[in-house]
């Protein structure tokens, strides 16, 4: 309205000027049309940023109990290619050391102090020897990657403790099975192998493995409990059991409860990328001990450490846009929207709204098992 407002009444200068005055009149008139331009177009620019800002902020890609929203979601993300292109073999967030981030590690002009792919494989280090080689202290004869992707974790650790241990990874989703198998072959790393299944419903007898490993696919389980005694259940006596996963701060109703902001945010990190619901690491250490048949089990939150790895995803596609710029208008919009779901996770991190948890512990060598306990039924 003030724009119109001027715009009349710079013509109507213009009308008072006197005749010799052209080069002023003239340049009054591209002004005063300039200006009435502008403000015929503003509501139109306000009303595309109001609808672009309520699509991004809707949720497009909601978890539905029994349609295996999870696998096809992955199958989509593995025929693309981007996922893989950008994050590498290994889709899970990375470790930065404090010196890196002190030196700007994973923002836009730090991008190369730490490689964004090896910064993953640092983070498989790191939780291997937090768990593994402190819980267990010797070779694995066999491992079991609940969740493997396409098997970035499996085959590093295949890798790392070479012959003698196999590495098991299970997923979901078809393609990233077939990928994760092609993979193995073309990097000769035949002690990884790698299945579709229900990591709910595990097909593998009890006591079967010497480590179960869970890097972010606890985020997609329906049910938190049954997807630890599980993994429990496969586990052998004396083996241990580490999980790595995206959680909410640990609420209490009565004492700290969530801020109805805080539930609008969570609840669209839950149905952007087809997640049931989070739950605390402290609320994933009491389901490991709520077993009673586990020990030394601790939950840390690595948040400090992983956290740079949100911004730095959106960098890598900054400084390597080409793939994006290539692949058309659909996968134009999904990257649109990844990039704001990338940020809204950066934020609620960073907030302490959510947490990076590691929690670890070992299955007791003796176990008495109470068959009125319907957990001992197996």
């Amino acid at each position: 309205v003030s724009q119109l407002a001027a715009a009349k009444a710079a013509k109507k200068n213009v009308v008072s000027t006197p005749a010799n005055s052209s080069s002023v009149i003239k340049n009054a008139l591209i002004n005063a049309n300039a200006l009435s331009a502008q403000a015929f177009y503003l509501p139109y620019v306000a009303l595309a940023a109001v609808t672009i800002k309520k699509i991004l902020d809707t949720p497009s890609r909601a978890y539905v109990d029994g349609a295996n929203t999870v696998g096809s979601e992955y199958d989509a993300w593995t025929e693309e290619g981007i996922l893989e292109y950008y994050w590498g073999e290994h889709i899970h967030l990375g470790w930065y050391e404090d010196e890196d981030l002190a030196n700007g590690a994973g923002t836009l002009l730090g991008n190369d102090v730490t490689d964004f792919k090896e910064a993953k494989f640092a983070f498989v280090d790191k939780m291997c020897d937090w768990s593994i080689q402190d819980l267990f202290g010797k070779q694995p004869a066999n491992i079991l990657d609940v969740g493997c992707g396409i098997g970035g974790a499996s085959r590093h650790l295949a890798k790392r403790y070479g012959n003698g241990t196999t590495v098991t990874g299970i997923t979901l989703s078809p393609n990233q099975r077939d990928r994760a198998t092609e993979l193995a072959k073309e990097q000769n790393v035949p002690n990884a192998e790698f299945k579709v299944m229900n990591a709910l419903e595990m097909t593998f007898p009890d006591d079967t493995f010497d480590a179960v490993w869970a890097c972010e696919s606890g985020e997609h389980m329906p049910d938190k409990k049954k997807y630890v005694e599980e993994m429990i259940r496969v586990l052998k006596p004396g083996g241990v059991l580490v999980v790595a996963t995206w959680c909410q701060r640990d609420a209490d109703e009565t004492k700290n409860p969530f801020t109805e902001d805080e539930k609008k945010n969570l609840q669209f990190l839950y149905e952007e990328w087809a997640h049931p619901y989070f739950v605390s690491y402290e609320e994933y250490e009491r389901l490991m001990r709520n077993t009673h048949v586990m020990e030394k089990v601790q939950g840390e939150n690595w948040v400090k450490n992983t956290i740079a790895s949100w911004r730095h995803s959106i960098w890598v596609g900054v400084w390597d846009p080409w793939p994006v710029v290539f692949a058309g208008p659909r996968i134009w919009y999904k990257t649109i929207r990844e990039i704001v779901t990338l940020e809204r996770m950066h934020r609620a991190f960073d907030r302490g709204l959510m947490t990076y948890g590691l929690i670890k512990g070992r299955k007791k060598e003796e176990i008495v098992r109470d068959k009125d306990d319907a957990f001992y039924s197996w």
